[in-house]
């Protein structure tokens, strides 16, 4: 056997190897580090990629107020994913459409970010909010809102910060 069809094998082994390790592993869990960065990073893509960087951070801070709250779930990544369930045809859980906290997660469309500087940018965002780099610019907002919509809750909760087209409410 010639050196380059030794490494060739070894190669191809080594992949076999590294595949079947990635997909036996679990997921994980919401209180990783670094999936509540994913969790966070995927909010701020999907509610405020097109957003200034204020506008990132103040949707971070929205999460982060949630987790903190007594009436939301106590990890990032329950509180993004908080949505009304169903059981589809296969028996999984999944969310019913417009029935979830943060519209992307259960419009329907793709949950998958696009390699972009966007994503990129998103998981910088995520981590240092998680890091506490830059302070609540929402005052402690728990809700927010497009401005080509009203919710039915604005009127019950108190304006605290407008960042673009996002009108924030505690």
């Amino acid at each position: 056997m010639t050196q380059e069809y030794k490494a060739f094998l070894y190669g191809m082994l080594f992949g076999f190897f590294l595949g079947a390790i990635m997909f036996a592993v679990p997921r994980a869990h919401a209180s990783d580090a670094n999936n509540d960065i994913f969790c966070m990073a995927q909010n701020i893509y999907f509610e405020s990629g097109n957003q200034p960087l204020a506008g990132k951070v103040a949707v971070a801070h929205v999460v982060l107020n949630r987790q903190q709250h007594v009436n939301y779930p106590k990890t990032i990544c329950e509180v993004i994913y908080q949505a009304k369930l169903k059981e589809n045809w296969l028996g999984n859980q999944v969310p019913i459409r417009n029935m979830c906290q943060f519209s992307w997660f259960c419009d329907g469309k793709s949950d998958v970010p696009e390699d972009s500087p966007t994503w990129l940018e998103s998981l910088y965002v995520a981590r240092d909010v998680i890091q506490d780099t830059y302070p609540d610019i929402t005052e402690g907002a728990t809700h927010y809102h497009n401005d080509s919509v009203y919710p039915y809750w604005a009127e019950s909760l108190n304006e605290t910060v407008t960042i673009n087209n996002h009108t924030f409410y505690k």
